[in-house]
């Protein structure tokens, strides 16, 4: 049972474990092969062997390693048979374990003849060389163009993922700019997520709520309208739909940010500004959507700082790092100019019970490039 947190500023960690307590991943969809890009896979059966059996791996003679022992340009070894002639990709013939090249066999007189050793398996690509027999798609990690092409090469037609989707409402702001919200919804699609992407007639909490009607969603996240001016109706609009767990968020940029539930939708509201949404979305809405995806844990870089970090006590705070000469370089702490994300390798969140960290302090970063 979720529990309502009556503080000013909920801790950052507190409002993450609300938000996923007792949150079950979405279930597994079949996708083809060009959907399942981006999307985390589910459970696979084992693959098939490929290639099925030995084939050639370039153009040659196949033949057998143990019967051209002693052959060479000097003394030539003549075959009793007539060798079989295979291109990259055909079956080896049974009872050969080799493919040498056409300039190795003389095929100018009467009789064939070879001019230099081999040894099995020479020129051939074995029976599950490519794929071994009973190998899998991970289940838990993202689908990457090679995942395609091993799905491709075994035959494959769809792929098993869990794709959730997510409702994104974006709140009228005065200037008309709705960028905040589409940078949150390609950043959503960039982790495999459907998007729904709708518009709030007005600021008013009637409308708001009408737009946030969740539907078959599975995640919920308002962009927009999320603090206490008078024009700021999210979290009224939320508390209509469920149940306002906590607004007001310990972390720097994105204290306006407020956690809520639909049922058992999930659901955030993100500030109207982008640097702030940015720091909810990497903080709050990314792991989330983790969970629903049942993504295995992101791996971080560990390098050390090239200077020091020094943060305030109470609040955990953003830290956009730059990655030089095998060492973070703090770039900003809690405040995060547009262009400063720009030029950001990496991003960590100093937690709220920590005064910063020394330089020369291993840290774990998240990666913002590939």
């Amino acid at each position: 049972m979720i529990q309502r947190l009556n503080i000013a500023l909920t801790p950052l960690d507190a409002a993450l474990a609300a938000l996923v307590d007792g949150l079950a991943p979405v279930a597994p969809v079949e996708l083809p092969l060009t959907g399942a890009l981006g999307c985390v896979a589910a459970d696979m059966p084992p693959l098939k062997a490929r290639p099925p059996c030995d084939i050639a791996a370039a153009d040659g003679w196949a033949l057998r390693a143990r019967d051209l022992v002693g052959a060479s340009s000097y003394s030539p070894l003549p075959l009793a048979t007539p060798p079989v002639w295979v291109e990259a990709g055909d079956a080896i013939p049974e009872a050969c374990d080799c493919v040498v090249d056409s300039d190795s066999v003389d095929a100018t007189g009467r009789m064939f003849q070879v001019l230099a050793e081999a040894i099995p398996g020479q020129g051939l690509r074995r029976i599950g060389g490519d794929i071994a027999e009973g190998s899998v798609i991970a289940s838990g990690q993202r689908i990457r163009p090679l995942d395609l092409l091993i799905a491709r090469a075994a035959g494959l037609e769809k792929l098993s993922v869990r794709r959730p989707c997510l409702r994104v409402v974006t709140i009228p702001a005065a200037t008309g700019h709705t960028a905040t919200a589409q940078l949150i919804s390609e950043n959503a699609r960039a982790t495999g997520a459907t998007v729904v992407l709708v518009e709030a007639e007005g600021r008013d909490a009637a409308s708001i709520a009408r737009a946030a009607e969740t539907g078959a969603c599975d995640m919920l996240v308002t962009v927009g309208g999320s603090g206490v001016g008078r024009t700021d109706a999210a979290i009224a609009a939320l508390a209509q739909r469920g149940e306002v767990i906590a607004h007001g968020i310990a972390l720097q940029p994105g204290r306006t940010s407020a956690v809520a539930r639909t049922g058992k939708i999930p659901v955030i509201a993100l500030p109207g500004a982008p640097d702030q949404a940015l720091a909810v979305w990497w903080t709050l809405v990314l792991p989330v959507l983790d969970r629903l995806s049942s993504l295995r844990p992101r791996q971080p870089m560990t390098l050390p700082l090239a200077r020091k970090i020094a943060s305030s006590v109470g609040i955990a705070e953003i830290v956009l790092l730059e990655k030089i000469e095998q060492a973070w370089m703090p770039l900003s702490i809690g405040d995060m100019p547009l262009e400063t994300i720009a030029c950001a390798d990496a991003w960590i969140v100093v937690p709220g019970g920590s005064e910063g960290f020394a330089a020369g302090t291993p840290v774990d970063a998240y990666m913002l490039r590939d």
